[in-house]
């Protein structure tokens, strides 16, 4: 009888460490939302690809368009994103239910810009690394609100959107 309970003890615990994982391994997830910016409104769309039960990695187009006045002078800058991430998910290790998503990770992007008064500065940025941490809270299995903040590259800040799992 002893044995038995354990076994059962043993099978509720596994089954709940498996549950935590916000995506499992093979599993995308498309993002998009809004950047928060004090220029202009830049939007983005990206994938998130689960190559392990706490790690993604990930794609993001994003694209920005706004206007600055700079010495008297007027410009309108459009810029487009690409950029690659990978994220460490905490949900394992820290417990954290499933309806609930934290994570942390690096970033490498490139942003081209697009300058329509024939500004002389610099077109595109080269490549940029960032850090970002943030979190999501899924309403139902498949969808879900999203909360970034990151640094190091042309959209640092935050991000506020919403995630689809497919």
């Amino acid at each position: 009888m002893k044995k038995n309970v354990l076994f059962v003890v043993f099978l509720m615990s596994t089954c709940a460490i498996f549950a935590q994982a916000p995506l499992s391994v093979g599993q995308t997830q498309l993002n998009g939302g809004v950047v928060l910016s004090s220029d202009g409104v830049p939007v983005y769309i990206g994938l998130d690809y689960a190559v392990h039960p706490d790690i993604t990695i990930g794609g993001e187009l994003s694209y920005w368009s706004y206007y600055d006045n700079v010495a008297g002078y007027h410009y309108n800058y459009n810029v487009i994103g690409i950029s690659g991430n990978g994220n460490y998910h905490f949900n394992s290790v820290l417990k954290i239910p499933r309806n609930w998503d934290f994570y942390a990770g690096l970033n490498v992007g490139y942003f081209i810009y697009n300058y329509a008064n024939n500004y002389d500065g610099s077109h595109s940025s080269g490549l940029g690394l960032g850090v970002q941490i943030g979190g999501r809270y899924y309403f139902t299995d498949n969808f879900g609100i999203n909360l970034e903040f990151g640094s190091g590259n042309e959209f640092s800040g935050g991000k506020l959107g919403i995630t689809l799992k497919l």
